[in-house]
């Protein structure tokens, strides 16, 4: 992760957007896909980070999130990259677990394309 990344995750933790343990779960998840050799930067990941980061807090904190139908378009591209679809529905669970925030299916085939943007960005992807 780089630097401008992690800054965003600590204005966000310090303005009090986010809870601690939503910003300490999607830091780890964030820190996996780098590991994994992604790349993990503002310009790679950051509307991912802020989108997951909000979604979480706000399950966490009780409020719902509307679910939505995912249309043709958004099908399309994650039929295309079924890995990213995989990874979403694993993160989802492991938010699920360990932060008791169920995310519901259009927010899991958001994630899903933001994780496919991601690889795509990645040597490794």
């Amino acid at each position: 992760m780089d630097d401008r990344l992690a800054l965003r995750i600590q204005l966000f933790r310090d303005g009090g957007q986010v809870r601690p343990e939503v910003a300490d779960f999607v830091t780890a998840e964030l820190d996996t896909l780098a590991a994994e050799g992604k790349a993990v930067t503002e310009d790679t990941a950051g509307m991912l980070t802020s989108h997951l980061m909000m979604a979480l807090t706000r399950l966490v904190d009780g409020e719902p999130i509307e679910e939505f139908r995912t249309d043709e378009q958004v099908a399309a591209e994650l039929a295309g990259h079924p890995e990213a679809v995989t990874r979403a529905r694993e993160l989802a669970a492991r938010a699920a677990g360990r932060l008791g925030a169920e995310l519901p299916e259009s927010e899991v085939n958001f994630l899903g394309l933001h994780l496919a943007v991601l690889a795509r960005q990645s040597p490794a992807g």
